[in-house]
């Protein structure tokens, strides 16, 4: 009996994956309620492209997406920039948690907590311009302009593929 058991949780877990959707563990779980507190719940990580959908209650207040994901191609210095992009349904960021990247400079990076932090309520039709409206908190200029345009340009894509446009009246 137990091999049955063990054998079902396996192909039903291996099924969840491969259908898309990844579990949300606890670290990820600590990570999106970061991002959006107020939160109730969140969905497994799905859609195109692939986000979490973010609930309070029962309605849908925003998405959380992986900037590598959306814009592998973006990198820094030295890799890749693993950044979790919180938008609400009004297309202003939430926040962003840098999670990974590889960088030779330490306190002279996107690590400093103020990189991250002038991104939270920054609405996604900003320009993201570093030195304009984003501030180059560290002389490590080809990583902060990199992951700067990986948050706008995967954050516009989300918003694009999966929220409805302000009307003209609201403006």
């Amino acid at each position: 009996m137990k091999p049955l058991l063990l054998t079902l949780s396996f192909v039903l877990g291996t099924g969840l994956v491969l259908g898309g959707q990844d579990a949300i563990d606890a670290q990820l779980q600590q990570q999106l309620k970061r991002l959006f507190p107020g939160a109730t719940r969140f969905d497994p990580k799905g859609g195109t492209p692939p986000h979490f959908k973010v609930y309070q209650g029962d309605t849908v207040t925003g998405m959380a997406f992986w900037t590598t994901e959306l814009e592998p191609l973006e990198r820094a210095y030295d890799g890749p920039i693993k950044m979790l992009v919180g938008l609400d349904t009004k297309g202003v960021l939430a926040g962003v948690i840098v999670v990974e990247h590889k960088e030779p400079y330490g306190d002279f990076s996107i690590d400093r907590p103020e990189f991250a932090a002038q991104f939270q309520g920054k609405d996604i039709r900003d320009a993201f311009r570093v030195g304009r409206d984003i501030d180059a908190v560290s002389r490590a200029t080809i990583s902060i302009t990199s992951a700067t345009r990986a948050i706008r340009n995967s954050a516009r894509r989300v918003a694009r593929q999966l929220l409805t446009p302000p009307s003209a009246a609201a403006r």
